[in-house]
């Protein structure tokens, strides 16, 4: 294989591997090249690859994302094979057959790699609106901010950092992993989305402040709850952030007052956040 070859194969198999694991959707994926690339060769070892890279990764098998994308995934898969006109390639069925005899559940997993070869795996709901709230899933804004502050780790290190409406927690999760922050307060005000958040906290090997055993590498952690409409100027400057942020929280006009009269109150605080 060329040297142009392979690095366009390469890129192929990280595109597939990055947008499985993180349960992108299925249109997003590179499917015209790869069509392009079984085209021009009957050797079915990319397709074997791809199922290295996503079903049978290491990170997936201990955190599988649902069953039902996994096997949505599987199907678009063979269907591309197929459509080249090769043998059948055992390995695809076989991983089919698994999902099909699969039980389906009401969580999955997400898992963003880092680029420190590291993760971020979430356990979220499988629907986009579930117990009354969109909380329980990761939002692209999520993701974006989250790839603005790798970037940017300096707007972070060594501060306390109070995330309003964390949700899922990707954000804040790349940003401890990532930053180095001296503390970060995770919020959000709904009891289901907190319990899910802690329980990715803990998934990502982070400890919570109440911890007896906390780890002395990581930020300290905290899992708030935090209702913009009624929490106090006293509650707030327990907090004393040195940064604010939020990703994708004014989703209707009454948040977007409710957002700023939470502002207004952590301004007022003693110490108040010297960024946003």
């Amino acid at each position: 294989m060329a040297p142009e070859e392979d690095a366009g194969t390469q890129l192929l198999l990280q595109s597939f591997q990055r947008r499985f694991l993180a349960a992108r959707a299925l249109r997003s994926f590179p499917w015209q090249s790869l069509e392009a690339k079984l085209r021009d060769s009957s050797d079915p070892e990319l397709l074997r690859d791809i199922l290295q890279k996503t079903v049978k990764h290491p990170v997936c098998v201990k955190h599988p994302p649902s069953v039902k994308y996994v096997r949505c995934f599987l199907s678009e898969l063979i269907k591309k094979h197929e459509a080249v006109h090769t043998e059948p390639l055992d390995e695809l069925y076989e991983a089919l057959a698994e999902t099909l005899m699969a039980k389906e559940s009401t969580q999955g997993h997400r898992s963003y790699l880092l680029p420190s070869g590291g993760s971020v795996t979430l356990s979220e709901s499988t629907a986009i609106i579930s117990h009354g709230t969109t909380g329980l899933v990761t939002w692209d804004a999520a993701l974006y901010l989250a790839e603005w502050a790798i970037e940017n780790p300096a707007a972070f290190t060594d501060r306390t950092v109070l995330e309003l409406g964390s949700g899922a927690g990707l954000t804040g999760l790349a940003i401890c992993k990532m930053c180095h922050p001296r503390a970060y307060i995770f919020s959000d005000c709904h009891s289901r989305v907190l319990k899910q958040l802690r329980g990715n906290v803990l998934l990502n090997g982070l400890s919570l402040e109440a911890d007896i055993t906390p780890n002395l590498d990581s930020p300290r952690v905290t899992v708030a709850q935090l209702d913009w409409d009624v929490t106090t100027v006293c509650q707030l400057s327990v907090f004393q952030p040195d940064v604010v942020i939020a990703a994708d929280v004014l989703y209707c006009p009454e948040a977007i007052m409710s957002l700023v009269g939470v502002l207004r109150r952590l301004a007022a605080c003693q110490g108040a956040p010297g960024g946003s």
